[in-house]
């Protein structure tokens, strides 16, 4: 890509997770809002997107329109609201006839569509597929078709397009997803509130969704991204799935340290205007953050498999972001030597989460880690 978007893995909210259909501009405006006055603008989170449900349908030209319950004021009231707070404005679409709500989709629409988000001021797509065809070939043409509007729509207003296709990597979208105009790509199915797989089979657990990461490091990096899906992180079973209990605390602080890890987008799901301390201190974590947006646009990747495991992620400068998940249900003393690292030499090492510098040492880390918890270590070269 040559527009400078995504140069680091997107970051910012998303209605869907905890709101699903419940949506309306007072709750985005108040959504915006909180991203200032909560530090999450400042630690780098900046779009504000609207999943689905908030269509009225198409007008006698064939153009889109907000519902106009929802949004009386209209979407490019909302986009100008946005942008006034120094954040971006996201919206939600789908390749195919309807979204995966029943709403209108974008199929055979895609030049009027782009122009119209354009004419709003969005500045970000997500862009599903359901009720769409199955098939590879169909889905790269659907989405390039797309990426291709956006592109157009984009460059005409002088205000580019972030375009992120969700069609939840059955058709490996990480090969092509670049060459069709994407900024990210879902590598995944569905995330849900929950350390493991839930009854259904979207209910993608987040110890699941880490091992789908495994071995894409290779297609990530700057301009585009492996989209693990949005963050649980603060929900605790509030969200859009009754009667889910939710995970520990533990569990996302490891959810969040993977996905920065893995270098994913980082698009937070809970209702942020009430968000607890914990939550807040975790989404907000400046050290941890850091590795998400490092300037090399590395993807970590494993390299230790089992109960405990051990993953690595090469940082601008020589440095190296470290993580040790242990996957057990009581604590685990972990044991990381450099021959695991295939590195050499003194480093010097930080223990992120504890905030704290540890000896210098040439051997290895060492250190105790809780039930699903993971621990999070920079080593810089001495």
């Amino acid at each position: 890509m040559n527009d400078q978007l995504a140069l680091t893995p997107p970051m910012g909210w998303n209605s869907w997770n905890t709101f699903a259909g419940n949506i309306h501009e007072t709750l985005i405006k108040e959504t915006a809002d909180a991203m200032v006055n909560t530090g999450l603008k400042a630690a780098g989170y900046t779009h504000v997107v609207i999943d689905d449900h908030w269509h009225g349908g198409r007008d006698e030209q064939g153009r889109l329109y907000p519902d106009p319950e929802k949004f009386p004021s209209g979407m490019l009231s909302l986009a100008n609201y946005i942008h006034s707070l120094g954040l971006k404005f996201g919206i939600y679409s789908d390749a195919g006839t309807k979204t995966c709500g029943g709403q209108p989709g974008s199929m055979g629409f895609e030049e009027l569509d782009a122009q119209t988000f354009a004419s709003w001021g969005v500045d970000f797509l997500k862009y599903d597929y359901c009720y769409a065809p199955e098939d590879r070939g169909t889905a790269e043409k659907l989405f390039r078709t797309m990426g291709d509007a956006l592109k157009a729509a984009g460059g005409a207003r002088g205000r580019p397009i972030l375009f992120n296709l969700c069609e939840w990597g059955t058709r490996r979208p990480w090969l092509w997803g670049r060459q069709v105009g994407g900024h990210m790509w879902r590598a995944t199915g569905d995330i849900w509130d929950g350390w493991t797989d839930g009854e259904k089979e979207w209910q993608n657990g987040i110890l699941s969704i880490i091992d789908m990461a495994r071995g894409l490091e290779a297609y990530a990096g700057p301009g585009g991204w492996n989209d693990l899906d949005m963050l649980e992180v603060g929900i605790h079973g509030h969200g859009n799935t009754p009667g889910v209990k939710g995970c520990t605390e533990p569990e996302y602080r490891t959810h969040f340290s993977m996905w920065c890890m893995l270098a994913s987008p980082l698009f937070i799901g809970c209702d942020i205007r009430n968000m607890d301390d914990g939550t807040k201190e975790i989404l907000t974590h400046k050290e941890i953050i850091a590795l998400n947006q490092d300037s090399a646009g590395k993807q970590g990747f494993r390299v230790r498999t089992g109960r405990t495991e051990a993953y690595k992620k090469n940082l601008a400068g020589g440095d190296l972001g470290v993580a040790l998940l242990n996957r057990c249900e009581d604590s685990r003393t972990i044991v990381l030597d450099w021959s695991d690292l295939e590195i050499n030499g003194t480093y010097r090492v930080r223990d992120l989460w504890a905030h704290v510098d540890l000896e210098n040492t040439s051997k290895h880390v060492t250190t105790e880690v809780a039930p699903h918890g993971c621990a999070v270590f920079r080593l810089s070269p001495v």
